[in-house]
């Protein structure tokens, strides 16, 4: 490790510091609502009408959790032009990140948020939940088995977003206590980090591997794909038991909140009665493949969305609102990420490369905690001595601990975004990674003893 070089020390303190940020940001967002109902108060006496207190307004900045990271980049960069000057740093931000993961989330997000998609998925994931009479732990166990399972062909991201939308109008709108608020949240995380890994596409930290080492969809299947399934399963059937009560209590509550699906709020009226026909529904569909091919290919990636956009426009009697704001806060979230990300090598990869495969795994999952894991597999590739059990066991505790933190996997910050608003505007970390633990036992479990 190259410990004397300065700027190594300066970006990792840096980069801990916005860490911690991101611990204090439930904190922050209480302090921005008591600066403003002090405000509102002192105008109320003054005889003056209600508004924003510019102090508030900065305090609820500083406390969104997606643009924590983006704006640590600022002081990160003075340092990086203190050290190395400004064409150095130019080249960095601009030749050397690789910001394909971050526009592949923002332009999979709005596709699978969709009314056309999100129809689908729900009509598919219902005749599952008829099963169980559609009641409400009926669609819980669905969404929280099926959704993250089928992001190994949908890919993560889609994934995190349909379950996130189908959750929040079958579960959260009907106001479950804090308890399994969390414990939902921390399980769909664990769910859909492992969920992609029955193929190689699919789930970012794979997909950072799979050309590098040669691995294949049969090499998924056979090495992780039954052994994430299972860990699906018996984490969720695990959080049913001993959720239960509360589950089927919930069946006799009324939603709090719109019927209508987050995506189309705001629609035109004819938009929310109007069938989606199958034509259209299909060339979302072909949109979403092209996305998926073209991921790591920036121009047609965003050249197939604005053609998306145009078709969306025309066909707007069968669309609801896009809402761009959640997908762009977590690219925003995810190129700030990998922004202080990539310059944690110099400690990281020397640390992978030391260790024997069970150190290994449970130091993958560590690390994925505090960094997200696409990056911690990617370091390993650059690592040559790793054999093919390290290299399993690195990808096994990457996936394994992507549900501990928002900051652990990609899809992470699309869920919380989504879903922010029932956990008073901020997930708090220590609670989210409580409702995350037992979930990431039971995979660290069946990965590592199977």
């Amino acid at each position: 490790m190259n410990v004397a070089d300065p700027m190594n020390l300066a970006a990792t303190a840096i980069f801990l510091v916005a860490i911690v940020h991101t611990f204090l940001t439930a904190r922050v967002m209480a302090l921005a609502h008591r600066v403003q109902h002090h405000h509102d108060e002192q105008r109320r006496l003054s005889g003056q009408r209600s508004t924003p207190s510019v102090l508030a307004e900065i305090l609820h900045f500083l406390g969104e959790v997606e643009l924590i990271f983006g704006l640590w980049v600022v002081p990160l960069v003075l340092v990086f032009v203190l050290y190395r000057g400004w064409e150095e740093t130019k080249h960095y931000i601009n030749d050397t990140v690789n910001y394909s993961e971050a526009l592949f989330v923002v332009v999979i997000m709005v596709l699978a948020a969709t009314r056309p998609i999100v129809t689908l998925a729900e009509t598919a994931l219902d005749r599952v939940a008829a099963i169980g009479r559609r009641t409400p732990a009926a669609w819980w166990i669905t969404i929280l088995i099926v959704g993250p399972v089928l992001g190994s062909v949908i890919t993560e991201p889609a994934a995190m977003t349909i379950s996130a939308l189908l959750l929040s109008r079958q579960f959260f709108d009907l106001q479950p206590d804090a308890r399994l608020k969390y414990g939902t949240l921390g399980l769909l995380f664990v769910n859909v980090s492992i969920g992609g890994t029955l193929t190689h596409f699919a789930a970012p930290p794979v997909l950072m591997v799979a050309r590098p080492w040669n691995w294949d969809t049969t090499f998924m299947l056979s090495h992780f794909g039954w052994r994430a399934t299972l860990a699906v399963v018996v984490s969720t059937l695990c959080y049913y038991l001993f959720f239960r009560r509360q589950l089927q209590e919930l069946a006799t509550r009324v939603p709090q909140r719109s019927a209508a699906p987050p995506e189309t709020d705001g629609a035109e009226p004819a938009a929310l009665i109007s069938p989606v026909p199958l034509w259209i529904t299909l060339v979302h569909v072909a949109f979403m493949v092209w996305t998926v091919l073209n991921a790591h290919y920036p121009a047609l990636l965003i050249g197939g969305f604005l053609f998306f956009l145009g078709f969306t426009r025309a066909t707007s009697a069968y669309q609801g609102l896009i809402d761009l704001k959640p997908p762009m806060l977590v690219g925003f979230f995810l190129a700030g990420l990998v922004i202080h990300g990539g310059l944690q090598a110099w400690w990281i990869a020397p640390l992978l490369s030391r260790l024997s495969e069970a150190p290994l795994f449970f130091g993958s999952t560590i690390l994925t905690m505090f960094n997200d894991n696409a990056l911690i597999t990617y370091l390993g590739t650059l690592v040559p001595s790793l054999d093919e059990p390290l290299k399993i066991a690195l990808v096994e505790g990457a996936v394994t601990g992507g549900g501990l933190t928002v900051i652990a996997n990609a899809p992470n910050p699309a869920g919380q975004a989504l879903l922010g608003k029932y956990f008073d505007g901020s997930v708090q970390p220590l609670r989210l990674f409580l409702g995350a633990l037992v979930p990431t036992i039971v995979a660290a479990a069946i990965f590592r003893l199977s």
